[in-house]
């Protein structure tokens, strides 16, 4: 552990760190040590990590099969460059294919989810020979240049400056701030899908390289589709010749109750970016799972896409730990029976609290959606315009209290790591319901 003391991290950090998505003078809370669900700050004040950090350490702080498998490879082979094989990257490689469906047939790992999404830009219009991309308003793939340019948020506001050619967004399958009032899924997702086809044919079929989408909307509100939109989409990608690329990088790896998200309604994506929950944070790594079909045109053609760290040892090393880890602690199973108690947790909050318009989970992924009026529905800030930070303040509200979580424009988002008990969960819901009680009475 470094020497450094509490007031060095602070002078330090101001001085010379630059934050994301932060202004230069932001004061950062110094966290000095973490294990399990928790971390702590120097002054010793314990939070819930109600949000994985970036609902990346899936299996909490502190496993030691993670950290065994780091130690053990750092002396054998720190890194070697990607040009060559080496035992964990090929180890991983094959665990992931595995584990994914049945069309796919090789991985090509990258640093994290917004390389990720830029390897598979990459790949998608090398293959189809089109330029074309199209992705969702509410979305969020990463913030290089391309992986920017695909995200549909406020955050690629930055990286239009100029924008990168080809990017063209669609609306969310957001039922809940339709004006429409749907009967059933099904009526959503076919009113949604019309939408979209009609955009594929304006844009020309034969330009459009692929459709990517985050399985599950993420950052943005835990935005779960409606049954038969991603069957739905299915089609429309396989009836004009569109690659599907499914973004699993915040909802894969167990957060949803199943490996893959995807898996809920049964397709097959074309390519698949991933990252987080791959080594749940310890160190950083990311990919793309292509299928066989892409991968057979890649046989004799160079794959023009490339990084330093692609597949560095020691990330592999905590990859094939953490998706052993998956599979030998059932952590798909006690995410499923946890998520019981964590849906009717938020269940209760919708129900007890005025500013709570709509909660949404699968798994242990949540969002609580906060209004200004239940019955309108209006948000308690405007989309992509804060300017009283009343959200930021609700979330210090929750830190203060030792509730740590994330959340995009008028969403809380709920992501406990994996392995939380219920006992935990039903803890950490405390806080937050004392903290929406306060919005309750002085937010709306």
């Amino acid at each position: 552990m470094s020497d450094i003391t509490r007031e060095e991290v602070i002078e330090y950090d101001k001085k010379y760190n630059q934050h994301p998505w932060l202004t230069g003078t932001a004061d950062a809370i110094p966290i000095e040590r973490a294990e399990g669900i928790y971390f702590w700050d120097y002054n010793g004040k314990k939070y819930y990590d109600m949000s994985s950090q970036l609902a990346n350490v899936n299996l909490g702080y502190g496993n030691r099969d993670i950290i065994r498998a780091i130690q053990k490879q750092v002396e054998i082979l720190p890194y070697i460059a990607p040009a060559h094989a080496s035992g964990p990257r090929s180890e991983l490689a094959k665990m992931l294919i595995d584990i994914a469906p049945d069309n796919m047939a090789k991985v090509f790992f990258t640093c994290g989810g917004s390389d990720a999404n830029e390897a598979a830009i990459y790949a998608a219009r090398t293959f189809t020979g089109r330029s074309k991309i199209l992705s969702r308003y509410r979305s969020y793939h990463g913030s290089t240049l391309g992986s920017g340019n695909l995200s549909g948020d406020p955050r690629r506001f930055a990286l239009e400056k100029p924008a990168a050619s080809g990017f063209l967004k669609f609306f969310d399958p957001y039922v809940y701030r339709s004006d429409i009032k749907f009967n059933n899924d099904e009526e959503a997702s076919a009113y949604y899908l019309g939408l979209l086809e009609q955009q594929i044919q304006y844009e020309s079929p034969d330009q459009i390289a692929a459709i990517e989408v985050e399985t599950i909307t993420g950052a943005n509100g835990v935005i779960i589709p409606p049954n038969g939109y991603l069957q739905g989409l299915r089609k429309l990608c396989d009836k004009y010749g569109i690659l599907l690329i499914c973004d699993e990088v915040m909802a894969g790896f167990g957060r949803t109750g199943k490996m893959f998200s995807f898996e809920h309604w049964g397709i097959k994506p074309d390519i698949i970016s991933f990252a987080k929950g791959v080594t749940c944070g310890y160190v950083q790594l990311g990919g793309i799972i292509i299928s066989k079909e892409i991968a057979k045109y890649f046989e004799d053609k160079v794959f023009l896409y490339g990084l330093t760290y692609s597949g560095h040892s020691l990330a592999c090393a905590a990859g094939v730990a953490s998706v052993n880890y998956y599979s030998e602690h059932k952590i798909l199973d006690h995410v499923n029976e946890v998520g019981k108690v964590f849906g009717e947790l938020l269940e209760e909050i919708k129900e007890k609290h005025k500013c709570v318009g709509d909660v949404r989970y699968i798994g242990l992924f949540g969002a609580v959606e906060l209004v200004k009026d239940k019955e309108k529905r209006t948000p308690i800030v405007p989309y992509g315009y804060d300017e009283k930070k009343t959200m930021a303040q609700i979330q210090g509200m929750l830190k203060e209290r030792g509730f740590s979580a994330f959340g995009r424009e008028n969403n809380i988002n709920v992501t406990p790591p994996l392995i939380i008990t219920e006992e935990e969960l039903r803890e950490a819901f405390k806080i937050l319901d004392e903290v929406l009680t306060i919005v309750d009475k002085e937010f709306i």
